[in-house]
């Protein structure tokens, strides 16, 4: 598996949550080269499953959202201007003359109106726009718009993958297309080989607007520890250092109130002494992923993240490195590995 075509190929599908099933069957496809049992839910999850050669084995869940932020058609007005909702949390301060698709009964190209400066208000200017300010552009009538449009369908912003350097890449969905690859490229690795546990991988949708996919399926499988792969902050010039890590510093291992303190400091000792780069991530009360969640489906479950830092989340030009994507599948295979 060859990391950069795998993300390349995730990140140019669409997927925003409640809308996941094009990108649920490319990640479906990928997984059936190292899982069994592999299907795609009626909510857009990809389940699949590998099983450990001990009969007695206990189960562990990779978890990696598939879903990415966007927008939503709300209404058409009278000159055919799309107004449109927030599909989880896309960053608005980034979203003026934006050009879009709307993923109606056609791809219809659009672009996100704003005032010039101008004849705008100073005090304008330096704010982010509210969603209920924000219309589209198609260049339809309202008659010509409601023929291909329907209130409800899904809007991405139209960005394109980017190799900034031979191992950071820019492109939309790196959250969280890149958790996917991780747990792609961990799979990968662990073939051929003896694990400690029963694997059931969950690709979960809707992530971004309430988890609501890991709850589902984290009480269906009901798996005796969990391992939440998913994106976190990276270093930006304007961001501080105690809240971020530096792209190509590997995985960081959560600690959290949410998480198993056990889980985490096991993960710290492996990534050590098998020379895996890592930091840790302090997420005091609760760590906004899906291990949330699944922490307390059904009986409870033993939770702990690997996350990636990227720049620009939830924008069209996240920025990751490749190394980190490695750093993380390297280590969740020093988990499950039977040793």
């Amino acid at each position: 598996m060859e990391i950069k075509s795998v993300l390349k190929t995730l990140t140019e599908s669409t997927g925003v949550s409640g809308d996941e099933f094009s990108v649920s069957e490319k990640a479906a496809d990928f997984l059936r080269e190292y899982a069994d049992n592999v299907s795609v839910d009626a909510f857009g999850s990809v389940l699949g499953f590998v099983k450990a050669e001990d009969p007695n084995a206990k189960t562990l869940l990779l978890d990696a959202h598939i879903d990415q932020v966007g927008l939503i058609v709300t209404f058409i007005d009278e000159n055919g201007f799309i107004g449109v909702g927030a599909c989880g949390s896309p960053d608005l301060k980034t979203l003026l003359a934006q050009s879009v698709t709307i993923h109606g009964k056609k791809e219809v190209l659009g672009v996100v109106s704003t005032l010039p400066p101008h004849v705008s208000k100073a005090s304008k200017e330096k704010s982010a726009p509210e969603i209920g300010d924000i219309f589209i552009d198609i260049g339809l009538s309202k008659e010509e718009a409601e023929k291909v449009i329907s209130l409800g369908d899904r809007i991405t912003i139209n960005s394109s993958f980017r190799e900034l350097s031979e191992t950071k890449i820019s492109a939309p969905a790196i959250d969280n297309r890149s958790g996917v690859c991780a747990v792609l490229h961990a799979l990968e690795m662990l073939k051929g080989k003896k694990t400690a546990y029963n694997i059931a991988v969950c690709f979960s949708c809707r992530e971004e607007t309430g988890e609501s996919g890991a709850k589902m399926n984290g009480f269906k499988i009901q798996p005796d520890e969990a391992l939440v792969v998913d994106v976190s902050f990276g270093n930006t010039p304007d961001s501080s250092e105690k809240d971020t890590a530096k792209l190509g510093s590997g995985v960081m291992i959560g600690f959290s109130a949410g998480l198993d303190k056990e889980m985490s400091n096991k993960l710290c000792a492996l990534a050590k002494n098998a020379n895996i780069p890592f930091t840790r991530e302090i997420m005091p009360s609760s760590t906004g992923t899906n291990a949330d969640v699944i922490g307390i489906s059904g009986r409870g479950v033993k939770c702990c993240t690997l996350s990636l830092p990227i720049r620009y989340m939830h924008t069209a030009v996240e920025t990751a490195d490749l190394r980190d994507i490695e750093a993380v599948a390297t280590l969740i295979c020093e988990y499950a590995e039977e040793k």
